[in-house]
């Protein structure tokens, strides 16, 4: 439940109250104009007639406090007040239009977000203060803020674009909300654009493994682009995260036990999802960020023809603003290394087609991010619509899956061949899986090995597509958020 709480005088503050009234939640009006708190009282808001400095005057807990002063002095001096008795809310403050620069310094030192002119506040702070979006946000804040020792913001094995992107525009997040972070993530960076988006921009992400990332050294761990410690990264599984921000569905309800969830699978990508968090905190991205962000959504909807909502089209217009474009054309573009042209032509070579559904297995792998293009390529054949490529190392089975115009959810196929045997997820277009070399019989020869691997898993797809669920069966199962 959203707690708001309005300070200030009637001059400003009322169409900020009446604005979010009606919204889920609670408001509270603390002010010193006795005819605008009975006024407020009458209408069935929670008001006091009381000095809005005086923070014993206050209620004990708020997830958004707005200061509304005619006075910009006087503001400046309610909002240090609100900073000091709530320091994990979001803070907002309205400002006069005439505000003197220092003093609107002396704001932005104190509040997250000053809005000016008063002509537009009730708008702004409609949006930030009094709907879901607002809600999100609010604990956001209250779950990074409070951090006195770093926050860990760790990005899925072998991060793809909308994983990388999203990692570090979660650190810029917690820059602006003054807590030191660091985007990690295990495994390595293979696929060649993957490592031209890096390269190029420059982005800072930090590649660990299990045995040198100490949890305990962090004040939190943040999840981005999957959901389940040590599913999919090197994290023990019993690590706690205090955030997880993801858009892939989730078949299993996530320990809450952190914080903050924002689980989104109607979205195209997580991206997608931290551009709302610039938004709604005012924040410009560098360029570098916008363009990773920007491929990011691009990469995840296959350039915005799978999975992608109104809000991937506006979270990309947005970013465009700030991207650029000759690099995003550099990262799009890479050469074809000599590795993934052997995949695909492996991938090519190897597949089986029942029906409109293909399954290959191009043997032991030198380069696992080889698979989802070969994937790619491969979902073009005719009457192809839905592809699984796999290979292996010494140790474990990777699978990476595609698929188009098809009756059946990818990701749920997958969960269902290989999730007993291995872990496996992902959308209905677009999932993968990783298996366990221990549930193969003993094989004495590397030709053979990958026979049984193909028979292996070929078999357990084809047999779990007789009985593989429709895109969207299992609706929207986890977009939520931690109880009080």
């Amino acid at each position: 439940m959203m707690r708001r709480l309005v300070l200030g005088d009637r001059a400003v503050g009322n169409a900020i109250a009446t604005s979010v009234a009606d919204d889920p939640g609670t408001l509270y009006v603390v002010t010193d104009d006795r005819g605008w708190s009975t006024t407020l009282r009458e209408a069935g808001i929670r008001a006091i007639e009381a000095d809005p400095t005086d923070p014993t005057q206050y209620p004990d807990v708020a997830d958004v406090v707005v200061v509304a002063a005619s006075d910009d002095a006087r503001g400046c001096a309610i909002a240090e007040r609100a900073r000091a008795a709530f320091p994990a809310a979001t803070l907002i403050a309205v400002c006069t239009d005439g505000i003197d620069p220092d003093q609107r310094a002396a704001f932005a030192d104190v509040v997250d977000e000053l809005v000016d002119p008063t002509a537009v506040v009730a708008d702004e702070l409609g949006s930030i203060a009094g709907s879901e979006r607002g809600d999100r946000m609010a604990r956001l804040v209250a779950a990074i803020r409070p951090l006195s020792e770093p926050l860990a913001v760790v990005a899925h094995d072998n991060p793809d674009p909308d994983a990388i992107a999203s990692a570090i525009a979660l650190t810029e997040i917690a820059d602006h909300l003054g807590v030191d972070s660091e985007a990690y993530y295990f495994g390595e960076i293979t696929h060649q654009e993957n490592r031209a988006l890096v390269n190029l921009l420059s982005l800072s992400l930090t590649a660990t493994t299990p045995d040198s990332f100490a949890v305990d050294e962090f004040g939190a761990i943040a999840l981005v682009d999957h959901a389940r410690p040590g599913v999919n990264d090197g994290l023990p599984p019993e690590t706690i995260v205090r955030l997880v921000i993801d858009h892939h569905p989730q078949r299993e309800p996530i320990d809450e036990r952190g914080g903050y969830l924002d689980i989104r699978p109607a979205l195209g990508s997580t991206s997608t999802i931290m551009v709302e968090y610039f938004q709604q905190l005012g924040i410009s991205p560098e360029p570098s960020l916008a363009t990773a962000l920007l491929y990011g959504i691009q990469t995840d909807t296959d350039g915005f023809t799978r999975g992608v909502a109104p809000a991937d089209f506006e979270a990309a217009a947005f970013l465009s603003a700030y991207a650029d474009e000759r690099a995003l054309t550099k990262i799009e573009s890479p050469t074809m290394s000599h590795t993934v042209a052997d995949t695909l032509a492996a991938a090519i070579d190897g597949r089986e087609v029942r029906g409109s559904a293909l399954a290959s297995c191009v043997g032991r792998l030198a380069d696992r991010d080889a698979l989802p293009q070969a994937a790619d390529k491969l979902l073009d054949m005719e009457g192809v619509e839905t592809v699984i490529v796999f290979g292996y190392d010494d140790e474990t089975i990777y699978v990476s899956g595609r698929s188009r115009g098809s009756s059946v959810d990818l990701g749920e196929t997958l969960r269902e061949a290989l999730g007993q045997v291995g872990s496996a997820g992902g959308h209905a277009t677009m999932a993968g899986a990783q298996v366990p070399m221990g549930v193969l019989e003993a094989v004495e020869e590397w030709e053979t090995l990958s026979v049984v691997v193909h028979d292996t898993i070929a078999g357990r797809f084809f047999e779990a597509l007789d009985t593989a669920p429709a895109p969207g069966q299992y609706g929207d199962p986890l977009v939520r958020f931690p109880p009080e």
